[in-house]
């Protein structure tokens, strides 16, 4: 067994306890996953599975990728990811189909994605700066201020915060509470906000 897989966000939604306790969770499609490949330390250095989420069609490949995906037997994926083994030489046969069953004994997962893309921003947005006065002839409203120094260094140092790109990064949410897992459906509940839009790919981990 692996120690995680790739998934789909499929939104939020809630879930009732018997006692009447409401829990909002988020709904991740977690496989299923084909393994692609197989890495062992004798080939290259160390061991993981690389697994694929999301068939392909055909019409949509390069001849490269087709033939890589014909030779192995396998539908061609849009999303590949590694993951290492929970047990050393334990490594799941190339064509293996693993779903959601890995988490039925978790507890806790950490799930990693892309955040939605903001735009260009400015800084009263981008890094919560309060502005200048509304009032009283004021000319400062959302700039930045002053960003440069004197003559030495007579630079903008380095990670000085301004207006720029905001969102579309890597974020991870750790220690989600695993609340249900759905095998039938390849579904997976976890307490809490996941980073990304709806559809967006994740990657869900183990701890």
């Amino acid at each position: 067994m692996i120690n995680g897989l790739i998934g789909k966000k499929m939104g939020m939604t809630q879930l009732f306890a018997p006692d009447g306790t409401v829990t909002p969770v988020t709904v991740i499609q977690a496989g299923p996953c084909p393994v692609v490949q197989v890495k062992t330390a004798a080939n290259d250095g160390y061991e993981a599975v690389q697994v694929g989420f999301d068939e392909l069609t055909k019409k949509k490949l390069p001849r490269a990728i087709k033939e890589r995906f014909s030779k192995l037997n396998v539908p061609a994926q849009r999303v590949l990811k590694e993951f290492r083994p929970l047990e050393a030489g334990k490594l799941p046969a190339v064509g293996t189909v693993l779903n959601v069953k890995v988490f039925e004994k978790a507890k806790q997962v950490r799930v990693t994605g892309t955040s939605k893309g903001k735009g260009f921003q400015g800084v009263v947005r981008r890094h919560g700066f309060g502005g200048g006065g509304r009032t009283h002839g004021s000319n400062f409203h959302r700039a930045p201020g002053a960003v440069g120094c004197r003559t030495t260094p007579g630079e903008v140092h380095k990670g000085k915060r301004m207006a720029g790109h905001m969102g579309h990064r890597q974020v991870t949410a750790r220690n989600l509470v695993v609340v249900k897992v759905d095998p039938d459906k390849n579904l997976l509940y976890v307490r809490g906000a996941v980073p990304g839009p709806i559809n967006g790919f994740v990657t869900v981990l183990l701890g």
